[in-house]
């Protein structure tokens, strides 16, 4: 049984991490994740994620995927797997808009019969809801670790977090659109080069540019897209659908 004491101190802890977060400017997506980190950390939590909510059982993770506390390994095998659209976890949010709390392999374990033979350390146990912007697209935002199941009250804080830290998010994404205009053609040729796996000398020949305006335009492209390098400058690319 739970002390009523710790209880109520965790929950004003909590309520004090929501004040702050919400006064905290957010102009960027690092900043979002920063916070992210900090509100896993919170609610004692290893691991965070949000992407956008599959519409189908096929559709890819990676390109799903918005922000994440999960090592690149893990997102690489999972997006092989293929079961994200399939899980049993995401049906369930299809149908309420309440937290789910669930054992992580519902999430990482497709709903048929067939098991992928994914394994997740530290992550034993997931909290998942279900988020929508202003113009009503559809969000996962999930926070796993090896922690008990939240109560009532506790599960209402972390929901309330997810939501501020979302609008957050949704404020970065009106910027990042804005980028849209500001990119040059060349620079959305080098994304969209660099996405189809060829390097900096190989874009080079294509376009028939130096390799020292090829880096030039990734410098650029990264600054305008306010990513912290050129692997997450082509990924908030392909998510604006510029590549």
């Amino acid at each position: 049984m739970r002390d009523p004491e710790k209880v109520v101190l965790q929950n004003d802890a909590h309520a004090d991490f929501l004040r702050g977060m919400n006064g905290v400017p957010v102009q960027t997506e690092y900043e979002v994740l920063h916070l992210m980190r900090q509100c896993a950390a919170q609610f004692g939590f290893n691991h965070f994620m949000i992407a956008r909510f599959p519409l189908g059982e096929h559709q890819r993770f990676a390109e799903r995927l918005v922000l994440s506390s999960w090592p690149a390994d893990r997102v690489r095998r999972y997006d092989q797997a293929a079961v994200f659209g399939a899980s049993p976890l995401v049906e369930r949010l299809r149908h309420t808009k309440l937290p789910v709390f669930d054992d992580t392999a519902g999430l990482m374990q497709p709903a048929s019969a067939e098991k992928s033979d994914l394994s997740w350390d530290g992550m034993g146990w997931t909290l998942a809801v279900h988020l929508h912007t202003t113009y009503g697209e559809s969000f996962i935002a999930t926070l796993s670790g090896v922690r008990a199941a939240p109560d009532q009250n506790e599960a209402a804080l972390i929901y309330v977090a997810l939501v501020g830290l979302f609008e957050h998010l949704e404020r970065t994404f009106e910027a990042g659109a804005s980028a849209r205009d500001k990119l040059s053609a060349r620079e959305i040729e080098c994304l969209r080069w660099a996405a189809a796996g060829k390097s900096s000398d190989e874009i080079a020949i294509i376009l028939g540019i130096s390799v020292y305006t090829v880096s030039s335009y990734f410098k650029t492209a990264t600054r305008k897209l306010d990513a912290v390098n050129r692997m997450q400058a082509i990924a908030r690319a392909m998510r604006l659908k510029l590549i």
